[in-house]
């Protein structure tokens, strides 16, 4: 257990790097064996868990402090990052907060500022599955992924956010922008198929999917086949270009 001294220290250096009482939280989606994937991290010397997250620092922006927040979890630069919901109910953090400095052994004093109200911009990420590296920090001893579906309970009110961020997800599938950042580079139909049945929750009809798909202009068919499967080999499609740019 930390010192008085040393917890007063520490809460006022970060009270001068931080605005008190506001932060990000950020649902990362990922999609991988024809399942949509979030991004989480568990509390360090505990069996609890939650979504990437910080606070807002005094000289970033919002849409920065999401960012940076993504940058240290996932390795990534360039993120396609949408803000989705504000999440600020009274008690939002009332005992859960205390819980996590606990168990840093970081014994917070009763006024001690993180432990009071916080509000949080949620924003929603979209990232290729492949290229993301998950990282833990000092207040957690993993970062890993969960099926969606499968996911532990979460932390203060982050279940809320999820089932926010992916009806926002929902509702941006009209545009294929979503689709494009979140499929690699190549893919088959059915891959694709899958990847919205995953984010809707419900099947699709294979024949009308495709035709819409093909009536919208965004697929590029490529010369070549998928291999190694038992049945006829389906054609590989990619996006256009802009559409994976205008993602990020």
């Amino acid at each position: 257990m930390l010192s008085k001294t040393c917890v007063e220290t520490f809460f006022t250096k970060q009270m001068q790097t931080y605005l008190p009482h506001l932060s990000v939280d950020c649902v990362v989606f990922g999609f991988h064996d024809s399942d949509l994937k979030l991004l989480l991290t568990k509390w360090k010397h505990m069996n609890i868990w939650a979504l990437p997250g910080g606070y807002v620092g005094r000289r970033e922006s919002l849409d920065d402090a999401a960012h940076r927040v993504l940058r240290h979890r996932t390795g990534l630069r360039h993120v396609h990052l949408r803000q989705f919901h504000t999440f600020g109910t009274l008690n939002r953090r009332e005992g859960s907060s205390r819980k996590l400095w606990d168990g840093l052994g970081v014994r917070a004093p009763r006024d001690a500022w993180p432990l009071h109200r916080v509000v949080s911009i949620g924003y929603y990420a979209l990232v290729d599955f492949s290229r993301v590296r998950p990282k833990a920090d000092y207040v957690s001893d993993a970062c890993t992924w969960y099926p969606l579906r499968d996911r532990p309970m979460l932390a203060f009110d982050h279940d809320a956010m999820v089932e926010h961020a992916l009806a926002a997800l929902r509702e941006s599938l009209d545009s294929p922008t979503a689709s494009a950042t979140l499929m690699p580079e190549s893919f088959t139909m059915p891959e694709l198929q899958r990847l919205h049945e995953a984010i809707l929750g419900k099947p699709l009809d294979r024949r009308n999917f495709q035709k819409r798909m093909l009536e919208r202009g965004v697929l590029e068919r490529l010369p070549y086949r998928r291999t190694g499967g038992a049945h006829r080999a389906p054609f590989l499609y990619r996006f256009h270009s802009r559409l994976r740019r205008a993602g990020l």
